[in-house]
């Protein structure tokens, strides 16, 4: 019995090592190192150079202005340029290491190649026939669609059956049924995986259908390391006969690139089949586990030629870094029972261009909406390019509702989106908050023909520093799915007044204020 629990203490011992190493190469970790040398600075500074004090000052000014020409001449946006500036003003020692840090491009540049070279190497040509179908119907969705292919390899694609889940739970049962179905592929890749319940059932299905030759590949986020599985995890899975990848797991200083994670909720099934949407594989999507209360979230089964479109984002990112690239083989194709007349544009967005598709799709519906934009995100962190556009789809008379949490699952976020709210309301958009619990949906639906479904939040680290994926449809059924459910779920919301949005407590205004100074880094 002693042997026992000695054994399983140094487990834990060598697992809580792990961890703290872990988080002292984190971002948290630089973070921390930079201002403890900023400290550093500060105090060898007044005990050790007080007859220097001139020369430090001058040196001082000139780093900050050589800094402030750096930021300003930079390509990013606005927002974060005064983030920036904000925080090399004050700290100057803590902001400039911190800055050259995170674009340094360390590992960057090759990251970025060799999403290119597998992006370029698996891109199926245009889908020519539904480009012109589209054309004919709808220029501005076609314009969108041109965009799309040209910054990802985008296709358009008909005869598709789209259903629509209103909750985690229905799609973890449909997901469950079509996996026992699976005759020749499954390609799996999720932001978060975690032993439970969920993650359980289907690893058991994915076990026995790797028994009978089924090919199952599987790629998830490197920070599940820091939470919910072992490093060792892929060997695991490997002796059932799954091919596991871990997308960029967390290394010592060696590389910035780990700001980037790979956001992506993706299930392709046979080629045929494909889900995507905000549901990743652990226990509280389904609501088999109560952290925020009742756990609301949305999702999509695409079934027919468009699921063709996530096996291609699937193995791009696969293909990452490997020198024998593969490409999806579509199935034969063969009219889908119960397919759409509409289209299905599954796309991605890449952090590591100049491009930040996911914000242009999302401000293109608003541009050419005409009567209305429902919005179900559990985040808003906005630039002013997106609050601007939100705004002004409301001013020209258009109906735009927002949905958000009403049991926040992280206080900073939420005390920043409440910082948008007055000017939201003040241009007419209604606010309205989930109040059974946590809503994660990432939704957009307009003038009764247009949606998006996909794992793309309407914050910074969704549409920045993300790898992301989405589906956009027109004229498919179930976009008046995804209305009735998002006026249903307004019915359990508790709509946020003029009113409310002026007089929130005191400490709330006061921290999101000074959290709007960073919100480009959160």
């Amino acid at each position: 019995m002693e042997i026992k629990e000695h054994s399983r203490g140094m487990r834990l011992l060598k697992a809580g090592h792990r961890g703290a190493i872990r988080v002292l190469f984190s971002r948290t970790g630089v973070v921390t190192l930079a201002l403890m040398i900023q400290i550093g600075f500060l105090a060898v500074q007044g005990l050790k150079f007080q007859e220097f004090v001139p020369q430090v000052l001058w040196g001082k000014t000139a780093f900050l202005a050589v800094m402030v020409l750096v930021i300003i001449n930079s390509g990013m946006g606005s927002n974060s340029k005064i983030t920036w500036l904000t925080i090399v003003m004050v700290l100057p020692v803590f902001g400039g290491l911190l800055y050259l840090y995170t674009y340094s491009d360390i590992g960057h540049r090759a990251l970025r190649q060799m999403v290119r070279r597998a992006q370029e190497q698996c891109t199926p040509p245009q889908c020519q026939q539904g480009m012109q179908a589209l054309a004919e119907k709808n220029t501005a969705l076609w314009q969108l669609a041109c965009y799309l292919h040209g910054r990802g390899g985008a296709g358009v694609y008909q005869n598709t059956r789209v259903t629509y889940f209103a909750s985690g739970e229905q799609k973890f049962e449909a997901m469950l049924d079509k996996l026992r179905e699976a005759k020749r592929n499954i390609y799996l890749e999720y932001f978060i995986v975690e032993e439970g319940e969920m993650w359980g059932n289907v690893l058991q299905i994915l076990a026995q259908k790797a028994a009978e030759g089924v090919e199952i590949k599987m790629m998830y986020d490197g920070g599940c390391e820091f939470s919910t599985l072992p490093h060792s995890y892929p060997k695991k899975l490997a002796k059932l006969g799954i091919h596991c990848r871990v997308f960029s797991p967390v290394r010592p200083f060696v590389s910035t690139h780990y700001n980037y994670r790979d956001h992506r909720k993706i299930l392709v099934i046979d080629n045929k089949i494909a889900f995507t949407g905000g549901v990743n594989l652990a226990d509280e999507y389904i609501n088999q586990k109560v952290r925020f209360g009742h756990w609301k979230d949305t999702a999509i089964m695409l079934e027919g030629e468009a699921a063709i479109g996530f096996a291609d984002l699937f193995l791009q990112m696969w293909n990452v870094g490997q020198h024998s690239p593969q490409c999806p083989i579509a199935p034969p194709k063969q009219e889908t029972q119960g397919a759409d007349d509409g289209f299905v544009i599954p796309y991605g967005d890449s952090p590591l261009d100049e491009d930040r598709v996911g914000e242009r799709v999302y401000m293109s519906i608003l541009e050419n909406a005409k009567e209305y934009v429902y919005i179900m995100t559990p985040y808003l962190i906005l630039d002013e390019v997106m609050e601007t556009a939100l705004c002004f789809a409301a001013e020209r008379g258009v109906d735009v509702r927002i949905m958000l949490p009403g049991i926040p699952d992280k206080k900073l976020p939420y005390a920043l989106a409440k910082t948008h709210y007055r000017r939201l309301i003040n241009s007419g958009i209604k606010i309205y908050e989930y109040t059974p619990g946590f809503l994660h949906a990432k939704c957009f639906v307009s003038d009764d023909d247009v949606a998006v479904v996909g794992s793309i939040n309407l914050d910074y680290r969704s549409l920045y520093h993300h790898f992301e994926c989405a589906a956009l449809m027109y004229g498919c059924r179930c976009v008046g799915d995804i209305k009735a459910d998002f006026l249903a779920t307004q019915a359990a919301c508790r709509p946020v007044t003029a009113n409310v949005a002026r007089h929130r407590p005191f400490v709330q205004r006061l921290l999101g204020s000074l959290l709007k100074l960073i919100a480009p880094l959160m």
